[in-house]
């Protein structure tokens, strides 16, 4: 075989991986795992005036097989890991490995939500939901999401540092970020790396 062949039948592998990541994804959703990230995060960020240090990273990778993201978690020094909901500044910061469409970020979160948020209350959130949805847009490997909350202010998306779109309230972002930061994860061990309490234990 042709190194050209070689490079073609490994780049539709992993289109292949990545297609069946998101066919089957209700199955793949129990078991995420988690790894030392590979992406460089700032030590300290800025918001709204307020230095923001380092809490924590961590990688997802599906079913050890497909990396999805490096993820950062900011949140002031004096909030503690088990706190990271409160109505404080924080911000979560993703980058990607693959390429996804914009859709695919609301079906991925559903699951979440619902496992974590008190269905009247995800019923009141829903056009908030539904907003930020419609805020997404696809990424590609070496983007960068991050979702910043600042209180009084709200949650706002933003892609490359390129701020998109603000959804207002301290209830959806407590809500929202259930979806790492919950009882119900994506990852229980993400979350810990990404809040400080892995090393409590």
């Amino acid at each position: 075989m042709t190194p050209a062949f070689l490079h073609c039948a490994t780049r539709h592998l992993h289109w292949c991986l990545i297609t069946t990541l998101f066919m089957i994804g209700p199955v793949l959703h129990a078991s995420p795992a988690t790894a030392a990230p590979g992406s460089t995060f700032a030590p300290e960020i800025l918001v709204d005036g307020a230095k923001l240090p380092l809490r924590g990273t961590g990688r997802l990778v599906w079913m050890r097989l497909v990396t999805v993201y490096d993820a950062a978690f900011y949140l002031p020094e004096n909030v503690p890991g088990s706190d990271v909901l409160r109505d404080v500044p924080k911000r979560l910061e993703l980058s990607y490995h693959i390429s996804i469409k914009a859709p695919k970020f609301g079906e991925a979160a559903e699951p979440y939500l619902e496992k974590n948020v008190h269905p009247e209350t995800l019923a009141k959130l829903r056009p908030r939901i539904e907003k930020l949805n419609k805020l997404y847009r696809d990424v590609k490997e070496g983007d960068r999401y991050a979702l910043t909350y600042v209180p009084g202010k709200g949650t706002t998306l933003s892609l490359n540092n390129e701020a998109i779109g603000t959804i207002e309230g301290a209830d959806f972002a407590a809500a929202y970020l259930t979806v790492w930061l919950g009882s119900k994860p994506i990852s229980k061990a993400m979350r810990d790396d990404l809040t400080g309490l892995t090393e409590r234990k």
